[in-house]
């Protein structure tokens, strides 16, 4: 029921996207109201992730998600009813953003609440197939609705898509929450939960190997979006292709992360979580770096296309050490801190990246990307074995195969499991 409810919600959330870009551009005509819908969708609710964590966290898991895809849904249909001016439709795209923040931590928190251990990696990955299949397949299918609904047509699509979804996940076990230390005062309701995100964070600071694995996935964002950016160039450009080739690079990505994930599936709890995160970062950047030598459509495809393998790795060794090392009262909140980090780091190399672009051109661009994601990758790769080290000579205990959790950690607990510092 999550696999399909997450593939349902992804599928209206691609088609939505697409409705409010050709909107915009057909209104507009202004480069500028894109790129602030863009921002408004996935950098503002990247600065709330922490409390779009800690709301799963306190109040259960299946509860969160049902009333997050309501309230979403509940937005695009006044977003549908009203096709409101910029600076309205921009606030109602970001409230959305957050909505969508808070239940992707939670999604992503229920995981190892409804499958074994050793099924992590699988789960995760077969996650990773639905959310990534079906979000390719948006645009081709708002496409072919436009011809029969317009605009409005394709948000109330996406409406009854966030319906499907809440009805799936309330077939779903209660998935209550789970106990969090007492936050030090309740004088008020904000002190409360300011001092609860607080500790929280704390909290996973506290963890080394989430510290890691933190600052090497937004920093190997932080270098490799901009290639989101700079593919279109690097086709048209540099290898003077046209907007079919363009597209074709872009498939590229899409097609290595479906492989990615199917073969992380088959393989099961075959590789360690610590593996494939760090073959994840590796990959995914040497990927950008030599996609900027390539010397042809065709080569550049086959890269993106491994480097799309690469970001499957990434995502599910990722989300695998997490729901493994967190303990279970603050795995949303971990979530949600860290992807709505990855968003803040994805819009600094869209900003960043775009001024390096301007100014030299898309090899540059791909090489730099590269280059610093490797060197994130490699430090990251150090920390990691630094950690894991330091922990073998204070003789703390941890499982050997597919699993990276800590003996001892509780399902229901919310101290147990937590690595020393």
């Amino acid at each position: 029921m999550l696999w399909m409810a997450r593939a349902v919600s992804v599928l209206g959330d691609s088609l939505g996207l697409v409705a409010l870009l050709v909107y915009l551009q057909a209104e507009t005509g202004a480069a500028i109201a894109v790129a602030l819908l863009l921002l408004a969708g996935d950098c503002v609710p990247g600065l709330f992730g922490p409390v779009a964590g800690l709301i799963g966290d306190r109040y259960g898991l299946r509860r969160v998600m049902v009333a997050c895809e309501v309230v979403q849904g509940l937005l695009v249909l006044a977003i549908a009813a009203a096709l409101p001016p910029l600076p309205v439709l921009l606030f109602l795209v970001a409230v959305r953003g957050i909505g969508a923040t808070t239940f992707v931590a939670a999604s992503r928190s229920a995981v190892p609440r409804v499958v074994d251990d050793e099924d992590l990696e699988a789960a995760n990955a077969a996650l990773g197939v639905g959310t990534y299949g079906l979000e390719a397949l948006g645009p081709l299918i708002a496409a072919a609705l436009f011809a029969l609904g317009g605009i409005r047509g394709v948000l109330l699509v996406d409406v009854a898509t966030f319906a499907i979804s809440a009805a799936l996940l309330a077939w779903l076990p209660r998935l209550s929450s789970v106990r969090r230390p007492a936050a030090a005062t309740h004088r008020s309701p904000s002190v409360g939960w300011y001092r609860e995100v607080m500790a929280g964070l704390g909290h996973l600071w506290s963890i080394p190997t989430v510290r890691a694995v933190a600052a090497g996935f937004v920093g190997v964002v932080a270098f490799s979006g901009v290639d989101d950016v700079a593919l279109v160039f690097l086709a048209r450009d540099e290898l003077g292709g046209n907007s079919t080739d363009a597209a074709v690079l872009y498939a590229g990505v899409g097609t290595g992360l479906l492989l990615g994930y199917l073969l992380i599936a088959r393989a099961g709890g075959r590789w360690p979580a610590l593996a494939l995160l760090i073959v994840g970062f590796v990959v995914s950047s040497a990927g950008n770096l030599v996609t900027g030598l390539a010397g042809s459509i065709a080569a550049a495809m086959v890269l993106q296309t491994l480097r799309g393998v690469g970001i499957a790795a990434l995502d599910v060794g990722v989300n695998t050490h997490l729901q493994r090392v967190v303990p279970p009262s603050v795995l949303g909140q971990a979530f949600g801190t860290l992807y709505g980090a990855v968003g803040l780091g994805a819009g600094l190399s869209y900003a960043l990246g775009g001024l390096l672009l301007a100014a030299t051109d898309a090899r540059i661009t791909f090489v730099a990307a590269g280059t610093g994601g490797l060197l994130v990758s490699i430090t990251a790769a150090a920390a990691l074995h630094r950690t894991r080290t330091r922990r073998a000579g204070c003789s703390t205990e941890i499982r050997t195969g597919p699993s990276d959790r800590p003996v001892g950690r509780g399902d229901d607990t919310g101290a147990e499991g937590a690595e020393p510092s």
